[in-house]
């Protein structure tokens, strides 16, 4: 066995030097960015696709002419061979596969209040009412979100807000510990817009095909598309955030 060299042992020990905070204090760099300007967490809240969605029409020509090519090379089996696979596990019993509409009543209806819509595709609440940042104090759309205060992390600020809504987290799911993306807004002389850094976090909703929203002027679920429209000012930025491949 060979002998260490001091150069090893003494980088090996700077390696271990690291060590990890375990206050519950905020980090400075939350303290200096407080200093500048507020700092609220805000949540992306979504519901997962119920269905799978509509295959693409190019996808599923290429899948049919894959099939039809493998078919011509296919292994050939005797008559007497396929009639005995084809009995294998016959019985009396009959089973009636009904599958259930991908078109619901709130799509008929455009009820964007509902989660039992677009069930192929993704679903992000909004809420519309007073929040930190609007212009004049007004009411405006707007994802569920709070002014951090002296909780001991921002997940915890944003869990806080969503309960604030929903009066609990039984039925929720956050993703991660760290935010998904992050938006400053910096106060001009004639603006009445605070300055202020907004952190997204993302959760989803789990368990439950019905949620109970208080605590707001109104509220919808919207897909991508359609949110997009609820925020002209920050599409660029809300395309490059919420990423959903169909």
């Amino acid at each position: 066995m060979l002998p260490r060299s001091p150069a090893s042992l003494h980088l090996r020990s700077l390696q271990w030097a690291r060590t990890f905070s375990s206050s519950s204090s905020p980090s400075p760099s939350a303290a200096a960015a407080g200093a500048d300007g507020k700092i609220v967490a805000s949540v992306v809240f979504e519901r997962l696709p119920v269905v799978i969605p509509k295959i693409n029409p190019v996808v599923y020509a290429f899948q049919e002419f894959s099939f039809r090519w493998r078919q011509q090379y296919r292994r050939k089996y005797p008559d007497d061979v396929l009639g005995k696979a084809e009995a294998r596990g016959k019985g009396d019993y009959q089973i009636d596969y009904v599958p259930a509409p991908r078109i619901t009543e709130a799509d008929k209806a455009n009820d964007r209040k509902s989660l039992q819509r677009a069930l192929d595709n993704k679903l992000y609440f909004l809420l519309y009412g007073k929040t930190f940042g609007a212009p004049d104090g007004k009411p405006i759309w707007h994802f569920p979100e709070k002014v951090y205060e002296n909780e001991d992390t921002l997940r915890l600020c944003a869990e806080s807000a969503l309960k604030s809504v929903l009066g609990g987290l039984g039925n929720t799911y956050f993703v991660g510990n760290a935010p998904m993306a992050h938006m400053e807004a910096e106060q001009t002389g004639d603006s009445s817009v605070p300055s202020l850094k907004r952190f997204f976090f993302k959760s989803q909703v789990i368990g439950t095909r019905k949620l109970d929203i208080g605590k707001c002027e109104d509220h919808v679920w919207v897909t991508k598309d359609e949110l997009l429209e609820y925020f002209p000012e920050h599409k660029a930025l809300f395309d490059k955030m919420i990423i959903h491949i169909r």
